[in-house]
């Protein structure tokens, strides 16, 4: 995110006056304050970030417990018989980054609450990687449904065999990853976060774009038996569509909303607080994307209830 370059501050940030506190934020007068690390510290900024993760714990915290309370009783009601779909499987991974983050969402305000860069950096970086890393559990959610509609005889061979194995590891990898880079973190280049996401993001829109042409392509196309008839797509194939149009929406959302202000904050005509301020406004187009599986799984899961009664 635009934000990911602003957790530079503390990776990049001067070394701090031996006079002072390691972990303490130096004075204004200080030419320390012109470094990276005084970005996120000017009033503007953490102000802008302390909003958005109290807006996100209010709306995200009870949606991700709803989503964990639906998905033990449905886990309870079936109790082995008939497996869990995959899309709720990969919920229930990103609503665990999601926690992961707001961990350290809430680091990171505390730290520049109490001007603690160390703290600050620790928690910036992981909520900013966790940002980066979670979008691949909407790439699988798109090439599953893509694989159900597309390559539905391929698809039913690998629910029955094999299918949970790759899902796995498929998930497996994603925390590999994430475990990785937070670890090599402030080994790698200055700019790996910002570039990370911006990659990853661009990736997930070229798999969701390239999933819900060839998912409409079925959708208005003939099926078997129905002669040159369209718009006779099952329910199936619909939902299957309107999941991966909702994704690429705020992924793109997410995306233009970033480079916009990414593109902002790297214009001289706008101050240092200001362009700071600009930056880490990006954020707030993130919000959509943290929240589509979770609002479809529970969609999902009424229907179910519903349907059982």
């Amino acid at each position: 995110m635009s934000f990911s370059s602003s957790v530079e501050m503390y990776d990049n940030s001067s070394p701090p006056d031996v006079s002072l506190s390691p972990h303490l934020r130096p004075p204004l007068n200080s030419s320390h304050d012109s470094s990276p690390v005084s970005c996120f510290l000017t009033t503007p900024s953490s102000t802008i970030f302390t909003v958005f993760t109290f807006t996100n714990i209010l709306l995200l915290l009870p949606l991700s417990i709803s989503v964990l309370v639906f998905g033990v009783q449905q886990r309870r009601r079936r109790r082995g018989a008939v497996a869990t779909d995959p899309i709720d499987v990969f919920t229930f991974h990103m609503v665990a980054m999601e926690l992961m983050g707001m961990c350290g969402s809430v680091s990171c305000c505390c730290g520049a609450l109490l001007q603690h860069v160390r703290m600050v950096g620790v928690g910036c970086n992981m909520f900013a990687i966790i940002s980066c890393m979670k979008m691949f559990f909407h790439v699988l959610t798109c090439v599953e449904r893509y694989l159900a509609v597309v390559h539905p005889i391929t698809y039913l061979r690998l629910s029955k065999r094999g299918g949970v194995m790759i899902r796995n590891i498929s998930i497996g990898c994603v925390w590999l990853i994430s475990s990785g880079v937070m670890t090599l973190r402030f080994t790698l280049t200055p700019n790996f976060i910002m570039i990370l996401f911006f990659c990853n993001l661009s990736f997930s829109l070229i798999v969701a774009s390239y999933c819900s042409l060839a998912v409409l392509r079925v959708l208005i196309g003939p099926g078997p038996g129905e002669g040159g008839r369209k718009g006779s797509a099952d329910k199936l194939k619909r939902r299957a569509f309107f999941t991966i149009m909702v994704i690429m929406a705020v992924l793109l959302m997410r995306f233009g909303g970033n480079l916009v202000c990414l593109s902002l904050a790297s214009s001289s005509v706008l101050g240092h607080s200001l362009g700071c301020a600009v930056q880490v406004s990006g954020i707030w187009f993130c919000l959509p994307s943290s929240y589509v599986l979770p609002l479809l799984f529970l969609q999902r899961a009424r229907k179910r209830s519903n349907e059982s009664r």
